[in-house]
């Protein structure tokens, strides 16, 4: 099973651009990163800069519109995500508890879909979508 856990932390978004978090965190951080390396449960992690250097699109009837960061009414905004594979969520949650989070830091855990969680009418609606994944160096 493949689980996402997401970073939020509180007050990234109002960080300015540009914000980074100081060495040590990030130290402490990198080590966290290579347990679940050794472990060989971690797929791909990455760090998101602040949304004020972002943008949203909306598509309010049906057309684009874009809103440059920072966005005004966000109260959580992600900061970055590990993808990992374990067996169950109780093992993601597991190697949540163990990530060296500040006071201000949450991590949400969520297990991402597989085709086989799908109907047959979504899987065959999807057909193409693995051939997709492994192009973008994915699945």
């Amino acid at each position: 099973m493949r689980f996402m856990l997401l970073m939020i932390p509180k007050g990234y978004e109002k960080a300015a651009p540009g914000t980074v978090p100081d060495a040590a965190a990030v130290a402490a951080m990198m080590k966290y990163n290579e347990e679940l390396q050794h472990a060989g449960v971690l797929l791909s992690l990455d760090g998101l800069h602040p949304p004020t250097m972002g943008a949203r699109v909306s598509f309010s009837g049906g057309k684009p519109k874009v809103i440059d960061g920072p966005f005004i009414e966000t109260k959580e905004v992600l900061g970055g995500f590990w993808m990992i594979e374990v067996a169950s969520k109780e093992e993601a949650i597991a190697w949540a508890s163990r990530c060296p989070a500040s006071n201000n830091e949450v991590i949400e855990v969520r297990q991402v879909w597989e085709m086989s969680d799908f109907p047959e009418d979504i899987q065959k609606a999807t057909a193409d979508f693995s051939e997709m994944q492994s192009r973008s160096g994915q699945g």
